[in-house]
């Protein structure tokens, strides 16, 4: 493969998600071929003929006989298929295949089946950690089925539809009812993906997407729970919201929200704090995250007029010119709040668990700061008023180190053992300097 970069071509090498024709005959009628994954094929085909209400159960196969080498798939089953079956395209990448999207009659998830919103988000990293083929060259799906604690069921594919039927068929072998569970997808949730939902008894479907109209419609019809656009710690709940336990958790009061926008973006040639992750523009992400956390939000730039689609009070540097020391100081000087948490607009992952224990640290310090395997955090921590005379006195100085005034200072080091309990990967602190690093945390995320 070649790779052109700033106008140097390079000659890389790299792997490409592989793609396998799959011709399916049941009772000796050809009725589909399916595009997929050349993996455990036995699930992809029982599951697939589950979902389209062909089979209910493991005894419902007489003969099963898949060769993962010609990609052909013969398969005996109890009863006849219809004798007309009129296919519909569905709306996967590659156009995926379905013979009905309300297959036999939906089973109906328990109505006592509920998650709390932790759940949801556990259960979501953990589909991450265990997406190895996404890992080696992106390009696949993946869905994985949990019940609330841990994840029973995972797969991988190219087709979002087909890690559905993949994950019915496992469950068949396995016997594993899957009714009550949760579905979790990295795919958008279409009509088809929520009739399968449905058939399988699930009671809530997570993605890390959005769904779209019909499938807000079947998931309400049928009881199931539906969020999307899973990220970091929130989600937008689209249907039922009663399948989720949450807790409304207050707003600070004391300490103030300030994200730090006064950037030249010199290397990265352009406003990052414009650009977007995940769909959002990042310094919309930090402000979206400074909201759910406290009551005072404040954004630090020179330039107010490019951010007036962020409806929060913008401050100018008391000290032009001296980087994020003079953004931090004119926060301080600000906020009606005696503390306030600092970040800046180009980190998209921030955690707002990580925020929200660095915050509720008792007082009585003028820094509480996180550490971390690059070392320490100056622009993920709280800073007190009592650091205003300090941070003064090292910009008279001429001094822009965050770090300049600390040996004056009484500061709380939170070690990285504490920070890694409650952001294992570090995500909140990547923030984006350069091409390379915009690129690389769009793929992450």
């Amino acid at each position: 493969m070649l790779r052109y970069d700033k106008g140097i071509i390079t000659e890389i090498l790299d792997e490409f998600p592989a793609e396998f024709p799959v011709k399916l005959t049941v009772n000796g009628r050809d009725i589909a071929t399916l595009v997929a994954s050349p993996h455990e094929l036995r699930f992809l085909v029982a599951g697939f003929l589950r979902t389209q209400g062909f089979v209910r159960e493991l005894g419902d196969f007489l003969a099963m006989g898949v060769c993962e080498d010609s990609g052909e798939a013969s398969i005996r089953i109890r009863g006849e298929l219809p004798e007309r079956l009129t296919p519909v395209l569905t709306s996967g990448c590659g156009t995926g295949i379905s013979f009905s999207f309300n297959a036999g009659v939906p089973k109906q998830a328990s109505p006592d089946a509920t998650f709390p919103a932790e759940a949801v988000f556990s259960a979501m990293r953990e589909m991450g950690q265990l997406s190895e083929r996404y890992g080696r060259h992106g390009g696949i799906h993946s869905a994985a089925i949990s019940d609330g604690s841990k994840i029973l069921l995972h797969a991988e594919d190219l087709g979002r539809h087909n890690t559905i039927d993949r994950l019915a068929g496992q469950a068949l072998f396995a016997g594993i009812d899957l009714t009550g569970r949760m579905l979790l997808t990295s795919g958008r949730v279409s009509t088809e993906l929520a009739s399968k939902a449905a058939s399988l008894g699930i009671a809530l479907v997570a993605s890390r997407t959005s769904p779209t109209n019909m499938a807000v419609r079947i998931c309400t019809e049928h009881g199931i729970g539906l969020v999307g656009y899973v990220r970091g710690e929130s989600f937008r709940i689209a249907a039922c919201p009663e399948r989720l336990r949450m807790t409304p958790r207050e707003r600070f009061s004391d300490i103030a929200g300030v994200i730090l926008a006064g950037g030249e973006s010199s290397r990265m040639g352009r406003n990052k704090a414009l650009m977007e992750v995940n769909g959002e523009r990042m310094v919309e992400t930090a402000y979206r995250r400074m909201t759910e956390l406290f009551d005072e939000v404040l954004l630090v730039t020179n330039t107010p007029e490019i951010y007036d689609f962020i409806p929060c009070r913008k401050i100018a540097d008391i000290f032009p010119g001296m980087g994020p020391l003079g953004g931090i100081h004119a926060a301080l000087s600000s906020c009606s709040a005696g503390r306030a948490f600092v970040t800046a607009c180009d980190m998209p992952g921030l955690n707002p668990r990580l925020i929200r224990e660095l915050s509720s640290m008792p007082g009585g310090v003028d820094v509480v700061i996180p550490e971390t395997p690059g070392g320490l955090e100056p622009l993920h921590a709280v800073y007190a008023k009592s650091c205003l005379a300090k941070m003064e006195a090292m910009l008279r100085a001429g001094e822009r180190r965050i770090l300049s005034f600390f040996d004056l200072a009484h500061v709380r080091l939170v070690p990285r053992g504490k920070i890694a309990t409650l952001d294992p990967d570090y995500a909140s602190f990547r923030n984006v300097n350069t091409p390379e690093d915009y690129q690389k945390i769009s793929r992450s995320t």
